[in-house]
Formats: C-alpha cells, sequence, structure tokens
C-alpha cells in the first residue's frame, strides 16, 4: 500500500525519482485543475487554493484525499455494468491520476477484472465506438517518415522510463483489434504504476498501427485506425525497427515492453531485440516466468525435483511456449544439463496434436526445439490430448489454448492416476476460455490436483477441505522486473535476471507453509512482492555488470532505495516555479496530459 511521504527522505532524496518532498509546478488556475496528474480537486489545501490561483474555481470545503475516494468509489458502484464501469474509471484518470490510483489501490481486488482482463478486452473491442480522448502515441505504417518526430514529442531523452508497445494483433485471447490495441498499452502501464511504483508521467503507451485483418473492424465507419489488410513482411519489420531505434534515439534508457503482438512476430521480434536492449515481452516471458514460479511452489508440495519433471502444454502458441522456455531453462540452470536435453522433459500440443519434426514448416520459430522425433511416436496415437496424456505420464499440464472446457473428467483422472498431486493449470483468458473449471478438476483429482488458473477463482472444497486457488497472474511478475529494470538502467535484460525474479516470486508462495494456500501470493501483495524482485534482478544486474545505474546499495538499504522511487497515490505539495525556469514536468508537458 502507498507509504505517505511528507518529508524529504534522509538517505535517497537526492534521486531524480525520489517521492519524497513537494513537486514543482508552474501551472495555475484552470491549467491546474485540467491537468491529471497534479489536480487535486477539492482536495487543494486553502495555502495551494491562494498561491495557485484557485480559489473561485472550487467548492470551499476543503476534504481529504479518503474522502475523495469514497465519493469516486460510490459513483463507481452506480455504473450499471463492467464497461460502464471502466468507462468511469477511464475519465476518472484523465481528470485526476492520483484519486484514480488510490481508487484502484483501495480496491484492487474489486476493480483490478475492470481495468484489465476480462472487461479492458470489451473496452478494446469498443474502442472505436466508445472513444472521447486519446491517450498514447499512435505510429501507423504508412507515415512511417514520421516516427522519429512522432515519438521525439514526448520529452528529452531522460523524461520516459517504460514504454509499452503493440501492434494489436492478438489481444487478450480475442484476437487483431487493430489500433484499439493502445488500450492494452495503456492498461499494462497502469498495472506497472499500481503494482510497482512506475511513475505514471514517466511511461509511454505506443500502437503500431499496422492496418487490421479483422473484417468487423474493416466494415465499420467508426473505425479509426487503418482501413486496410495488416502488413506482413519486410514492410512491417521495417516498420517495427524504425520504431525501436526511433526509441532508443529519444529515450535511450527506457525499457521496452512489448504486449500482444502475433504468433509469428511476438517471439521472433523479442529475439532479434534482446540482444541489444532491455526488452521484454510480456506474452511469452512474464506468463513463462510467474507459471514457473507457481510450478516450482508446486513441486515443493509434492516433492518432486524440477530436473525429474515432465510437462505437457497444450496450446502451443506465444504463451505456452514462453512457458515452455522458461521451465526448459530453469531444469538446464538447476540440473546442468543442456537446454536441448532439458527440452525432452516438455511436450508440446496444439492444433495438429502433439508438435512433430515431420510437421516442418507448419512449426513456429518457437515450436520447433519442442517438437518430437516422429519415431518416439510410431504406432502411438498423438493426434488428442488424452493420448498424449496417457504415453507421457505428466506431472504437470499447462493449458494456453484458448479452448474451453478441454481439460476433460477423463484426462485429470487420467493425470491423477498417474502421479500423486498433478499441477493442472488452465490459465487460458479471458475466464470463458479456460480449459476447464477448477470445481471440477479438483473433484475430478479427488483433491489431489494443484491448480493454479489464469483468472480468479473462488477457493474448491474437498472432503470438507478448502482449497485456495493460485491465479497465474502476470501482474505478480512482470512489474517488478520492469521497476528492477528502470531503477538499474540495466543495458539488457538477461535469462539470470529472470530467473531471479522467478525464484524471488516462488519464495513469497503461500503453499511453502500451508499446503492448502495457493501456489502464488495473492494480488493485493504485489507492491512488496515487487520490492523482492526488483531487488533481484537489480542484484543480478549488478552481478552481470549490466547496471547502468551507479551507487546502487546493497543489502537492506537497496529496498529502501527502491521504495524511495516508487510512485505512491498520494498527494504531495506542490511547489510554485515560474515557467522561464520550470522543467516540461513541471510544466505538465509530460505525459498524455502534455501532448497536443
Amino acid at each position: 500500500m502507498p507509504h505517505n511521504k511528507t518529508t524529504t527522505h534522509p538517505k535517497f532524496s537526492h534521486l531524480p525519482l525520489s517521492t519524497s518532498g513537494p513537486v514543482e509546478c508552474a501551472l495555475t488556475g484552470s491549467a491546474l485543475l485540467n491537468n491529471p496528474y497534479f489536480n487535486k480537486g477539492v482536495a487543494f489545501p486553502t495555502d495551494e487554493r491562494d498561491t495557485f490561483g484557485l480559489t473561485g474555481l472550487l467548492p470551499a470545503n476543503v476534504q481529504s484525499l479518503e474522502m475523495q475516494c469514497k465519493r469516486a468509489y460510490q459513483q463507481f458502484c452506480t455504473r450499471s455494468d463492467e464497461l460502464a464501469k471502466n468507462t468511469f474509471m477511464t475519465s476518472l484518470k484523465e481528470q485526476n491520476e492520483v484519486l484514480y490510483f488510490k481508487l484502484i489501490h483501495d480496491h484492487l481486488k474489486e476493480i483490478f477484472s475492470i481495468i484489465y482482463t476480462p472487461t479492458e478486452g470489451d473496452a478494446i473491442q469498443n474502442y472505436s465506438r466508445l472513444f472521447r480522448r486519446a491517450e498514447g502515441c499512435f505510429l501507423n505504417i504508412n507515415d512511417v517518415h514520421r516516427v522519429h518526430d512522432d515519438i521525439a514529442r514526448w520529452g528529452n531523452p531522460e523524461d520516459i522510463d517504460y514504454i509499452v508497445v503493440t501492434d494489436g494483433e492478438e489481444i487478450l485471447g480475442i484476437g487483431d483489434q487493430g489500433v484499439g490495441g493502445i488500450l492494452i498499452s495503456v492498461a499494462k502501464l497502469v498495472l506497472t504504476t499500481v503494482c510497482a511504483g512506475i511513475h505514471p508521467n514517466r511511461t509511454l503507451a505506443v500502437v503500431l498501427d499496422c492496418g487490421t485483418d479483422n473484417e468487423e473492424l474493416l466494415n465499420d465507419d467508426l473505425y479509426l485506425g487503418l482501413k486496410q489488410p495488416r502488413a506482413r513482411g519486410k514492410k512491417y519489420d521495417d516498420f517495427v525497427d524504425t520504431f525501436v531505434q526511433a526509441a532508443r534515439k529519444s529515450f535511450p534508457r527506457a525499457y521496452i515492453h512489448f504486449e500482444d503482438f502475433g504468433l509469428p512476430n511476438a517471439r521472433r521480434i523479442l529475439d532479434r531485440y534482446r540482444p541489444e536492449i532491455a526488452c521484454f515481452n510480456d506474452d511469452v516471458q512474464g506468463t513463462g516466468c510467474v507459471t514457473l514460479a507457481a510450478i516450482m511452489a508446486g513441486l515443493h508440495v509434492s516433492k518432486l525435483k524440477l530436473e525429474d519433471m515432465r510437462m505437457v502444454v497444450f496450446g502451443s502458441g506465444t504463451a505456452g511456449t514462453g512457458i515452455a522456455d522458461q521451465v526448459r531453462d530453469a531444469i538446464a540452470a538447476d540440473s546442468g544439463k543442456s537446454k536441448e536435453e532439458a527440452a525432452k522433459q516438455i511436450w508440446c500440443v496444439d492444433k495438429p496434436g502433439l508438435l512433430l519434426q515431420s510437421h516442418g514448416d507448419k512449426l513456429t520459430h518457437a515450436q520447433i526445439p519442442y517438437a518430437r522425433r516422429d519415431s518416439e511416436w510410431k504406432g502411438k496415437d498423438h493426434s488428442n490430448l488424452l493420448d498424449v496424456i496417457e504415453a507421457v505420464k505428466p506431472h504437470v499440464l499447462i493449458g494456453t489454448s484458448t479452448q474451453p472446457k478441454t481439460f476433460t473428467k477423463e484426462i485429470v483422472e487420467r493425470m491423477s492416476s498417474h502421479v500423486e498431486r498433478p499441477l493442472i493449470f488452465p490459465l487460458s483468458n479471458p475466464t470463458r476460455l479456460h480449459e476447464a473449471d477448477p470445481k471440477d478438476i479438483n473433484e475430478w483429482s479427488q483433491g489431489k490436483a494443484l491448480i493454479a488458473t489464469g483468472s480468479p477463482f473462488p477457493p474448491v472444497t474437498f472432503n470438507g477441505e478448502e482449497y485456495e486457488i493460485a491465479e497465474c497472474n502476470n501482474s505478480t511478475c512482470f512489474p517488478g522486473i520492469g521497476l528492477g529494470c528502470v531503477l538499474s538502467r540495466t543495458k539488457l535484460l538477461s535469462d539470470k535476471m529472470l530467473v531471479a525474479a522467478v525464484k524471488a516470486l516462488a519464495a513469497k508462495s503461500p503453499a511453502l507453509k500451508d499446503p492448502k494456500k495457493g501456489l502464488l501470493p495473492d494480488v493485493v501483495d504485489v507492491r512488496e512482492i515487487s520490492v523482492c524482485i526488483a531487488k533481484a534482478v537489480i542484484e543480478q544486474a549488478v552481478e552481470e555488470g549490466l547496471n547502468m545505474q551507479k551507487y546502487i546499495p546493497t543489502g537492506e538499504l537497496l529496498e529502501e532505495w527502491i521504495r524511495e522511487q516508487m510512485w505512491d497515490p498520494v498527494y504531495r505539495p506542490l511547489k510554485l516555479v515560474s515557467k522561464e525556469t520550470a522543467s516540461k514536468h513541471a510544466k505538465g508537458e509530460l505525459g498524455s496530459a502534455g501532448v497536443d
């Protein structure tokens, strides 16, 4: 939860991202009230109302942030459905960012699904119809020559820490949403602030509009994106590269987060830029990291070593192969095996059934390492999941297929007959696409299964015992990784930094103390989890010599250093400065509020 830092921190208040003490502001009057980053509304104290020319512009009664939050929550609750609540939150964010984030903090469990999956998916599908005000940076493939200038308008080189970019092709299990994908970039950045204290006015949401293959959008008069088929090949690659180079030139210290790119491109783009810049793909690495942490906790409960585990992945797209990669790399690190040898403990199933080497060109770049020799399956049926389960006898079954109800009673019973405590993770989002209901998995396995899901579910019971269902929520992982990368100013995000993040998350598993508890910590604890993950990431970056930030402390001081630089939804005192000498931040020219 946020810390009310009203006084300057004695050790780290000199840091550029320090959150102690007053904030410089050159705006006055209505301009101040119209800036969501500085605006306090009726919470402006009397002295600031006088200093900043707000008298007569606000009701007389000065109220606290807590009272504002109470009022905002009452308004939120009156909205008729989830999408209306999502729209209300968007409107609030455009008026008062501190109040917006405070409301989320105070009601995180309830509001999380409103500002992210599944409701954000509905908002994205209706983007052009609900559109009121542009937020984020819109780049389109027909104006590649403008990309550098369009990126540069968002600030000076030191002004942006975190960029989320999407091309809108594979959004939250609902596919190609074209320019509406900007909202997934916006939503991810909201989560980085909520979960890890990334400063909201030092982030940039980007959509790469490459056209769309969504016929419904192409035929919609209100659609706001390019009305042309989605670009592919060299033209697409050149556009992505132009964006990356422009972002690096304009904001050389910024961390780039790729989000919801399509299956043909997500892994390829990540592999292209990972050796060069600090970047991350949440669908590939975030999903893999959080799932691996749940697996590690589950293996601890079942008293099984990672190097002895067998895993089947059902749905071998971006998320599925990303999970496979993280598990493979962890097996290799723990056992000393090569990555090729470790991959043999993972069986990947997709539309054609078990992935085999004979599938040849039908395999994606990410699937190739997991394709089995055809000779291994000679005379065996590999076309359906049940037969694969029967042959492999896996300890872990991962679902990333977006095919509902595919983890059948027979599959769960068969797994439970082969191993003592099967790990069964139906991870597909949104909820309507999950492979099985945890209640059914629990019943069919006679309470033996250790379960994690992609969306929140209530606890389940068996023989009078209650078992918590862990949510493999990337938000417990990717914000902390990003925070560690931002604060260390790392040159790259290495494999070892990701492993350090996974171990830090797994160490917080409630199941380590009580097997009936969830395999992963609850999202309400995410701020503290992010501190632990960021600490592990920073320490590993320093060990590998990847950090560009100097004078990073160690031990307990490192945690203090991290916390001081995490933005909190509290009203800090404002200090009036002249426009002639003010920074872009003080003039309200950073973030979406400062761009015309």
